[in-house]
């Protein structure tokens, strides 16, 4: 038999009594979270400002030939400090003003600058590097023409979003001058101590005549084997290695077998300032040793008579070469006049000495010596000089 105990009427009316405020508000927090949901739901996105880059402070410009080079460091935030995601848009400005009566300040940029120019996201790679933008600027025929006695005033703007770019960077500015056209003829000889470069002075200017020429500058870089002009690897930046009035300029500080590229600018002077052209024709050279050396001298042959067991000889000795790079020095011997004659030595003679035990005695014999350098190239014979030994009872053979 089932017992049941019988619920407390007092209580259960209790209960009843404090479930309807729970389940109440129960309701009402589903309620307001089901708001809150809605207004966060993916069909009504919350809007977030644009981003907005830090504005450029170190904009700088320098004339290079009839270049000016724009360098800057790119911004990685915005205004509000949040890292921007990838490089931002560059928008480049660019107007002309008057030059000022003294000195080289200018103006600010105007409220509604020119724009020159705009590198897109996905283009700044190109022209920056660890952070540093740089960008050249070619100044054409008609800048020079339309714009004399002027000065070019640049800033940048950034953009991250199509919705607002950066303020202005500062106005950077400068009196710019044509220079003369890139020399395009640049050639070279090798010659046993140098390299030797040459070219046609330059004539003209994108405006005009060009000035009188004051100096050109020789500027060289170590290239790797096999570089060309065209498919150029160099192991360095270009350097200055000199400096002279007219052509042709002698560079002694090469090494044989080493890869050098070469460019000269030419310098011309404007209101006191220097000015150098762009490169010229980058000229790759590989200097060889392809020059032997001169021919020994005082080559002397002694004859060495009969002592003990060792039967009489030829001893000849010459002159050591002044050259530096001598690897060694071959013997020939003839017994025709005018004839070059067999080589005695199997291997190069590191001393200018030799000892001909090989003859038959009572003939004559003519020798010559020659230098042979490290490239192998081998010098002209020396002056012959004639000995022998007498056979037996014979003065002179």
């Amino acid at each position: 038999m089932e017992t049941r105990n019988p619920r407390n009427p007092s209580r259960a009316s209790a209960d009843n009594f404090g479930f309807y405020p729970r389940v109440f508000g129960f309701r009402i927090s589903i309620f307001v979270l089901l708001l809150v949901a809605g207004c966060a739901s993916p069909d009504q996105p919350i809007e977030r400002k644009a981003p907005v880059p830090q504005a450029v402070a170190d904009l700088a410009v320098e004339q290079s030939g009839n270049e000016v080079v724009l360098t800057f460091t790119l911004p990685n935030e915005t205004v509000d400090h949040r890292p921007l995601e990838q490089p931002p848009a560059i928008e480049i400005y660019r107007d002309f003003e008057p030059a000022p009566a003294t000195g080289e300040s200018h103006r600010a940029m105007p409220t509604n600058p020119t724009l020159l120019v705009t590198i897109p996201s996905a283009m700044v790679g190109r022209y920056a590097q660890k952070g540093r933008v740089r960008y050249a600027d070619s100044l054409e025929a008609g800048d020079f023409t339309r714009h004399p006695d002027s000065i070019a005033v640049y800033a940048v703007r950034t953009r991250a979003s199509e919705k607002k770019n950066s303020a202005n960077s500062n106005a950077a500015g400068l009196r710019f001058y044509p220079s003369p056209d890139p020399i395009a003829d640049l050639k070279a000889d090798v010659t046993p101590s140098a390299v030797v470069l040459a070219w046609t002075p330059p004539e003209r200017t994108p405006a005009g005549p060009a000035p009188a020429i004051i100096a050109y500058r020789v500027y060289r870089a170590e290239a790797a084997p096999g570089a060309t002009a065209g498919n150029l690897s160099l192991k360095s930046p270009l350097a200055k290695v000199g400096e002279t009035g007219v052509a042709p300029f002698t560079d002694p500080q090469v090494v044989f077998g080493t890869t050098y590229a070469y460019s000269v600018r030419s310098v011309v002077e404007y209101s006191g300032k220097t000015l150098e052209s762009s490169d010229s024709n980058v000229l790759i050279v590989t200097p060889k040793d392809v020059f032997p050396p001169a021919a020994p001298l005082g080559l002397v042959v002694a004859l060495v008579p009969t002592q003990g067991g060792t039967p009489a000889h030829l001893e000849l000795s010459w002159a050591i070469s002044p050259e530096t790079d001598i690897a060694g020095y071959n013997i020939y011997r003839s017994e025709q006049a005018g004839s070059p004659g067999t080589r005695l030595n199997n291997e190069l003679l590191l001393a200018p000495a030799f000892s001909d035990m090989n003859m038959q005695p009572g003939r004559r014999y003519s020798y010559a010596v020659s230098a042979v350098d490290r490239s192998g190239n081998e010098s002209p014979a020396s002056v012959s000089v004639s000995g022998g030994v007498p056979a037996e009872g014979q003065s002179t053979p």
